[in-house]
């Protein structure tokens, strides 16, 4: 049987209630207040015997009402919390189902908190729990007690791929017919990567008459995004989610390599659709910086998109072998090359057909060449190719008369020498049409128009590699695309030439296709062509269900070769392979898509996911211990002998009391400032100014918030709740510290307000002003308007001269050993007080001395933007150094700030205090 929900914070003050007793009989004895009579000496006589007695004790209603004011006061101080008990399936063991997969990352703290709130209320009936994660590995299930239950719960976390839950029906079919008065419960995302997906009505089947109870959301709301695909002018992304009925838009962000951001685009989704485009219309030099898109308001996996090398834009030298007429372009190779080639590389010519030129495509430091039927080269070219292929380079040739009649240097297989005209014995009575595209190579998946045909090729001499170097065949087996790799980079042969003279294939998009994928395979990337084992890659970055890149688990296996899924528990997403040439896995693949997942259960109960916590039942009790108080104000106003003047005035009474109970129920703003005031006097709590811009105000606030709570954690400091103060009208004086973001939109402060924040500086005060520009400034080049609003505000202040902070400043080692204070950028310098005081006379000093707290601090990095969390405790800005812990290294510096205008230079103290008894020593014996 469950316990009772209700709880007490201070249960120790419920003892006071044992003196209720004592209470009620000093009440009992305490007669009203005596009834006031005239004494007129005529009337002496006639008013000895009296008309009305009075008792001579307390009326016993009145004695219950001042009982029942005392209980509730003594209730409400004992902090009671009421937890209404989570409605149960059955009596016997619950087996407990979990989707965790990223669909259900973005509100994983309220799911965890209704699924903990559920077992325990299990576990307090004495029923065992069996749990299921549907995104884990499926594994035989045990039902288990308090502790053990509790322990796997606390370790379960959203995973970055789709729950696979079919892959759990038969371990479920087992413990349910192992367990016949087992009950059922699904904590559900009703998200699904398949339409057709089965898993409702399978589990329909499976538990048939047995209890079961679903916890589900109103309507789906997930968002995720699909692979990135580079255009020709555009990064564009299509993102997606499962109900089209939810009207919900969002930002979509790109991010470069150390996180950075890049660009940020609006994602809006039309009526009745579930997929939308979104696109990011940036030069191709910063385009190939973005390594990661992903959607600002959706914190999981699947909206995080990660982009490796074969997304970016790469640069390709075109030479062609034959000299043509200018004005007949149709007939040259390099124009069908140049055409294929725009949407998605940039292209270097040379139209002149001199090899030559081919060392200065080289040098200029290309990312691919493409050779269009060059025949034999000289010695020097050769070896100037064979040093471009094997440091990487992709070398991408075509064929034609002259290739045919050339050596086999620098081809990826042996070509059969003679006529390559097919009309003799070999030649086809038709032309021939292409085979359907291997898993092994790169082009598979790509469709095959019906009316591309081959009339003439150059042909491979069949050998025991020709299988593992062919990407592509036509339908009688002969090779038309093969590769090989040499050293880090490949070799590539299009059997065909890049004119329409021996195949159509250059008149078709599939050409623009092939040659995509072909030049996406170079930059260190394996040639498909070889052997799995030299082509898989190990996991080097894997993201975590939240969209956090982190180091790879153990369950984490390396990438296979050809692997073009999306991510599951084997191969989470995230980068494979080296930092260079290496390969990016995403959560979902440009042809997945998300379902509103179908869910009938017979006999199911139904309950909308809901927030857990508990009811705090102090402010109703202390209510009704004020309303209690007034009725007994007014019994005694009776029982005095004010009855008549209560009916006289009742209405009037009866007003003023509504009024005082709504005032003490809803303070005015006045009460609510003299509150705040109080409470800043009494509990010590950082402040800042607000600008009156609204989001700079809220990453501010969250900002501090966040710092607060890691002060709580790490320190015994343990800060409220930040506030926003204004100089004009707030007295500073209650705040150590106070964070001041420069807007360029902000008003000037007034004269009155510039005496009061100069009187908080020479009184000890401290002032943390954040420009949040280290982004955009760069040396030399002209101020931003943020700095520019910083000297002005300056100018009018009363500051000390300031400086970098030095390495060996008490602000180093107030708490954290630091050398840097990063926020959300980490290239800009704290600015504190210059202080010249050393340690000693040769400055090797481990801090400096007299360097009391400085009264402003000047930064660039945007602290605030690193501490900022949201509701769920999760982060609300990405950081965009190169240092993987930097916020964790940017909350070490609020710490250090904080502790800084607390205690000054208590730390320079401690440090030096082995020179200072030496020095007491050293004069003591003068």
């Amino acid at each position: 049987m469950s316990g009772l929900p209700l709880t007490f914070a201070a249960p120790l003050v419920l003892t006071a209630l044992a003196a209720l007793p004592i209470i009620w009989l000093l009440l009992r004895v305490t007669p009203p207040s005596p009834r006031r009579i005239a004494f007129p000496p005529l009337k002496l006589f006639a008013d000895i015997a009296s008309r009305r007695e009075i008792p001579a004790r307390t009326p016993w209603w009145l004695l219950l009402l001042r009982l029942l004011t005392c209980a509730a006061l003594i209730l409400a101080c004992a902090g009671p919390l009421w937890n209404p008990p989570a409605p149960l399936p059955g009596k016997g063991p619950l087996l407990m189902l979990v989707d965790n997969g990223f669909t259900a990352a973005h509100d994983w703290r309220e799911r965890a908190n209704a699924l903990e709130e559920t077992m325990r209320e299990a576990l307090r009936a004495n029923r065992t729990v069996a749990l299921v994660a549907l995104a884990a590995e499926p594994q035989a299930i045990t039902a288990m007690g308090q502790d053990p239950a509790l322990a796997a719960l606390h370790a379960l976390k959203p995973q970055p791929h789709l729950a696979t839950r079919t892959a759990h029906l038969e371990h479920i079919r087992a413990f349910l017919k192992a367990t016949p008065d087992a009950a059922l419960f699904w904590l559900t995302d009703e998200v699904s990567g398949d339409a057709a997906d089965t898993f409702g009505s399978r589990l329909s089947a499976i538990t048939q008459s047995r209890d079961i109870t679903l916890m589900r959301r109103n309507q789906p709301d997930v968002l995720a995004l699909k692979p990135a695909d580079m255009a020709a002018a555009v990064l564009e992304v299509r993102a997606i989610r499962a109900d089209p009925n939810k009207a919900r838009d969002a930002m979509v962000r790109a991010l470069g390599q150390n996180g950075q951001p890049i660009a940020e685009m609006p994602l809006r989704f039309a009526p009745g659709q579930t997929e939308a485009n979104v696109s990011f219309d940036i030069p191709a030099e910063i385009r190939n910086g973005i390594t990661r898109v992903e959607i600002t308001a959706e914190r999981s996996a699947g909206a995080v998109v990660l982009l490796d090398e074969t997304a970016q834009r790469r640069s390709v030298g075109l030479v062609a072998g034959t000299t043509f007429d200018q004005a007949q372009p149709l007939l040259s190779p390099l124009h069908y090359l140049q055409r294929g080639l725009q949407p998605f590389a940039d292209i270097r010519l040379d139209k002149g057909g001199d090899t030559a030129t081919i060392g200065a495509l080289i040098d200029g430091r290309i990312d691919a060449l493409i050779l269009a039927d060059t025949g034999a080269l000289d010695g020097e070219t050769t070896k100037k190719l064979t040093d471009y292929v094997e440091n990487g380079g992709l070398l991408i040739r075509f064929a034609g008369s002259r290739l045919a009649s050339a050596d086999g240097a620098l081809l990826p297989v042996p070509l059969r020498r003679g006529d390559r005209d097919l009309g003799a014995a070999l030649s086809w009575t038709e032309p021939k049409k292409l085979a359907a595209f291997t898993k092994e190579g790169p082009f598979f998946g790509l469709p095959i128009p019906s009316d591309i045909v081959v009339t003439r090729q150059v042909l491979a001499d069949p050998n025991a590699t020709l299988p593992e170097r062919t990407w592509a065949t036509l339908q009688d087996g002969t090779p038309l695309v093969t590769a090989v790799r040499r050293g880090k980079g490949a070799i590539v042969l299009f059997h065909v030439t890049a004119t329409p003279t021996w195949s159509n294939l250059p008149l078709s998009g599939l050409f623009i296709d092939m040659l995509r994928r072909t030049i996406q395979t170079g930059r260190g990337s394996a040639a498909r062509g070889e052997s799995k084992a030299e082509t898989t890659l190990p996991p080097r970055l894997v993201l975590d269900g939240y969209g956090d890149l982190a180091q790879p688990t153990a369950t984490a296996q390396p990438l296979p070769s050809g692997f073009t899924g999306h991510a599951d528990a084997s191969h989470p997403p995230g980068f494979y392979g080296p930092a260079e040439g290496g390969f990016a896995v995403n959560a979902l693949t440009a042809q997945d898509t998300l379902h509103t997942l179908a869910i009938d259960l017979p006999g199911d109960k139904t309950l909308p996911l809901r927030h857990s916590g508990a009811i705090d039942l102090r402010i109703p009790l202390f209510v009704t211990a004020l309303l209690l108080f007034m009725a007994d104000s007014l019994a005694m106003l009776w029982l005095g002998g004010h009855g008549s003047w209560l009916r006289r005035r009742g209405k009037a009474a009866a007003l003023a009391i509504a009024v005082l109970t709504l005032f003490s129920l809803s303070p005015t703003d006045a009460t609510a400032q003299t509150r705040d005031v109080e409470q800043s006097a009494l509990e010590p709590r950082l402040a800042y100014i607000a600008t009156g811009d609204a989001s700079i105000d809220t990453v501010t606030r969250e900002g501090l918030r966040g710092l607060s709570q890691f002060l709580v954690m790490n320190t015994s400091f343990e800060p409220g709740e930040p506030i926003a103060v204004d100089p004009d009208k707030d007295e500073l004086a209650f705040y150590p510290l106070i964070y001041w973001p420069i807007a360029t939109a902000q008003s000037p402060p007034s004269d009155k307000a510039i005496r009061a924040l100069n009187t908080f500086m020479k009184n000890g005060g401290t002032i943390l002003f954040d420009t949040r520009d280290a982004f955009e400034a760069r040396p030399g080049l002209a101020a931003t308007p943020q700095a520019l609003a910083l000297r002005a505000l300056l100018s009018r202040l009363d500051v000390p001269q300031l400086e970098p902070v030095p390495h060996d400043h008490v602000l180093t080692k107030t708490f954290y050993l630091l050398d840097s204070f990063p926020g959300r950028y980490d290239t800009s310098p704290l600015w504190t007080e210059v202080s010249t005081a050393r340690a000693t006379d040769d400055d090797s000093g481990p801090v400096r001395v007299g360097d009391g707290v400085s009264p402003v601090l000047v930064t660039g990095n945007d602290f605030a933007g690193a501490w900022a969390i949201g509701a769920r405790g999760e982060t609300l800005l990405p950081t965009s150094g190169s240092d993987p812990r930097q916020r964790t290294m940017a909350y070490r510096t609020g710490v250090n700030i904080v502790l800084y205008t607390l205690t000054g230079n208590y730390k320079s103290d401690q440090v030096h205090v082995e020179e200072i008894l030496k020095r007491l020593g050293r004069e003591g014996g003068r």
